[in-house]
């Protein structure tokens, strides 16, 4: 074999590797854009069916649009945790109530910082059964946005919500779980000096 040749094939065999090692390193990317890409993926597909017992954001409804079915009650029942960590005393004014679909309706929770330092909390709701997520929609709720509490401070959060006429008849209780998480840090590391201003 001539030294042409060879040369010829050592560079035939280099370029192969090359487009291996680029074939490899995009399959490598694809793989971390697509891990990045499932959680909000999955947030979506939660919110519009009901996966998991998520439910959507704020609902819009129109006052004269409501007419609540008389023929039928259902039992929600409401939940309430705080994550590990976080020190706030939280809870719902009744453990639940019996509601007719289609009327509004309102619940009273309450949050309290024992602590001496200004914090951040954010709630995570869920609904169970799974399958009534979608049929749960809150006007108005604690959930929607931040809240935050100087020290020793107390704050009462209402709740509206109307539970969909049409519903299956089989669903005849929901429970609506709240976790209350600690995002004090958090919001300090992504506004910095504006939280700093705060006092937080």
């Amino acid at each position: 074999m001539s030294e042409s040749e060879i040369s010829s094939r050592q560079a035939e065999a280099a370029a192969k590797t090359r487009r291996t090692v680029a074939k490899l390193g995009l399959g490598i990317v694809g793989m971390f854009a697509f891990a990045f890409a499932l959680v909000p993926i999955y947030e979506v597909i939660c919110e519009v069916t009901g996966l998991n017992g998520k439910t959507a954001g704020q609902y819009q409804y129109v006052e004269g649009d409501l007419v609540a079915d008389e023929s039928r009650e259902i039992h929600v029942r409401f939940i309430t945790n705080v994550n590990a960590g976080m020190s706030w005393d939280f809870g719902a004014d009744i453990g639940g109530i019996r509601v007719t679909p289609g009327g509004m309706h309102e619940a009273v929770f309450r949050a309290h910082n024992p602590t001496d330092k200004v914090m951040v909390a954010q709630t995570i709701p869920s609904v169970a059964p799974g399958r009534a997520a979608t049929f749960f929609h809150k006007t108005q709720c604690f959930c929607f946005e931040q809240q935050v509490l100087m020290p020793g401070e107390s704050v009462e959060m209402p709740m509206r919500f109307i539970v969909d006429r049409d519903i299956p008849e089989s669903v005849t209780t929901i429970s609506l779980s709240y976790t209350m998480f600690d995002i004090t840090e958090q919001v300090r590391s992504v506004h910095g000096s504006l939280v700093s201003a705060a006092g937080i």
